[in-house]
């Protein structure tokens, strides 16, 4: 086999960037072996259910929890020796994946399954080459590893992080999150708005992630029963009860809002919007910013969320709801400044990788 990639079924962006690269290597570089396995799911359909199901939710019942465990593990506060403990366990399942599959490469688009193969290559002195493909703006300790032969990270910005962090210069290569190419198409605005039965006036797309978790519900009615002269699209994912809620609230007047569960249509709906009001999860900021659409954060994660509100914050790509913001005030204050939403849409141009998933797997058919 010429590349396994190895991912997680946690949200929807670490999956969807193994499908990004594989859909690529199949289409460009017909004739190389590539798949893609959920690696949790793969080790044991129980072992999923428990460690997703936990980590989903801790998410949504105690993110600080969370944030806690993220800031814990970047300064291997005691985390190290469980990992370690955990690797043991779960190296016995994954050396037989790869013993059957021989990979050249494994790239992974998650840190969990990253840990396991690097202590196994470091215990077995096995000869492939791992790729640490970074789904997020901030380089965390968990993707850092000395096994590590290659990384890839959001753009240039994280590289000085990552030396400061001790890895050698030569092995990072910044080309980008790797996205779905219907995000570099070219979609008339106007069609995709009256597609949806929408007007030509200024839209907001509302996301909250795969789950739809966060302050959505909040945001969305807030900006529905105001006074600015807007229309949404709002996107729940797989939170049914959500859709239902929003949905509800859009029938009193169903020409200023579309309700959406999971959709495949995202790369539309970001082109037929002027600004993203998210969660910014990595996948889903790298699809916003290579279409240009500057973006307001809500309900950022404690951990690697929160870090990437940060970067985005502070590149000057993005503003922030917080819990008690008055959101139709701080939304009319941008909408009226045509500079300072110009600003964010050049930072984000500037900023953007569209070649992302092109690019590395360009170096991929090199390693090859």
């Amino acid at each position: 086999m010429d590349m396994l990639i190895l991912s997680i079924s946690a949200g929807a962006g670490h999956m969807r960037a193994a499908q990004a690269v594989k859909g690529y290597m199949d289409t460009h570089y017909i004739g190389t072996d590539v798949e893609i396995v959920d690696w949790f799911k793969y080790i044991n359909p129980v072992v999923d259910k428990v460690v997703i199901g936990g980590y989903m939710g801790t998410l949504k019942a105690t993110p600080s929890l969370y944030g806690k465990l993220y800031d814990m593990a970047e300064k291997d506060e005691g985390i190290s020796d469980i990992s370690h403990t955990i690797n043991r366990l779960l190296a016995i399942r994954t050396e037989k994946l790869l013993t059957g599959k021989n990979p050249k490469i494994v790239l992974c688009t998650h840190p969990f399954p990253l840990e396991v193969i690097c202590y196994l290559k470091k215990k077995r002195k096995l000869s492939y080459k791992i790729i640490s493909l970074i789904t997020d703006f901030a380089p965390h300790s968990f993707w850092l590893r000395d096994e590590v032969d290659y990384y890839i990270a959001a753009n240039e910005d994280l590289i000085y992080e990552m030396k400061w962090k001790g890895v050698a210069e030569d092995k990072i290569f910044p080309f980008g999150i790797p996205i779905d190419k219907r995000f570099t198409l070219d979609y008339d605005k106007n069609t995709v708005r009256r597609n949806l039965g929408l007007k030509n006036k200024t839209t907001l797309l509302l996301m909250g992630g795969s789950l739809g978790m966060g302050e959505l519900k909040e945001t969305f009615t807030s900006l529905f029963f105001g006074s600015l002269d807007i229309q949404l699209i709002a996107v729940c994912g797989s939170n049914k009860k959500l859709k239902e809620s929003l949905t509800a609230v859009a029938s009193s007047n169903p020409e200023r809002a579309v309700v959406f569960g999971y959709t495949e249509e995202i790369p539309a709906l970001m082109a037929a919007s002027d600004l993203l009001i998210t969660k910014p999860g990595g996948l889903t900021v790298s699809e916003a910013i290579t279409v240009g659409l500057p973006i307001a954060i809500i309900s950022p994660i404690p951990g690697q969320e929160r870090q990437n509100a940060r970067y985005l914050i502070n590149s000057g790509m993005a503003i922030e709801f917080k819990r008690g913001d008055y959101v139709e005030g701080i939304m009319s204050q941008l909408l009226a400044s045509p500079v300072r939403l110009s600003h964010m849409k050049e930072i984000a141009a500037l900023k953007a990788k569209p070649n992302a998933t092109g690019d590395l797997c360009s170096f991929i058919s090199s390693l090859i």
